[in-house]
């Protein structure tokens, strides 16, 4: 399970070594295959090829006669990479995928259980801030969430 936040430097050819406690877990299954895949928050998701798969499968059952879900199917299929770590640990981001997050030097990974989030550095903030004006409503469906 992927969770916490961790600031990572993007190389100047687009390489993401990707912290030593999480390689492992990303890695092992498929001959460290992964996908990399674009969200409409302008962010980038990371799934372990495996993770990845049943989702995959679920998307390519929308409808192509709506145009909504064929949008998302062109967002989530059309963009995803399957891509490996080398054997130091990096990871190539795609030139196609760093200029649709907006990708440069600093990029910040968000574990989100079963996959990482992939953020710009000023994007991630963003999304932080929306929390700077004090405690905000819950979304439905957590209204009864304790923690």
């Amino acid at each position: 399970m992927f969770q916490g936040v961790v600031g990572i430097n993007l190389d100047a050819k687009g390489r993401l070594a990707i912290p030593t406690k999480y390689r492992d877990e990303l890695s092992s299954g498929l001959e460290n295959k992964l996908v990399l895949t674009s969200h409409p928050h302008r962010c980038l998701l990371l799934y372990p090829s495996e993770a990845w798969s049943p989702i995959r499968a679920k998307i390519m059952t929308f409808s192509s006669f709506d145009p909504k879900l064929s949008l998302w199917k062109r967002l989530l299929v059309g963009f995803a990479e399957e891509i490996e770590l080398d054997t130091a640990g990096r990871m190539l981001v795609p030139a196609s995928q760093r200029q649709f997050a907006g990708l440069e030097k600093r990029v910040m990974l968000v574990g989100q259980g079963s996959h990482f989030e992939l953020w710009s550095e000023s994007s991630w903030e963003q999304q932080i801030s929306q929390f700077d004006d004090g405690p905000t409503n819950p979304p439905p469906g957590m209204e009864n969430f304790a923690l």
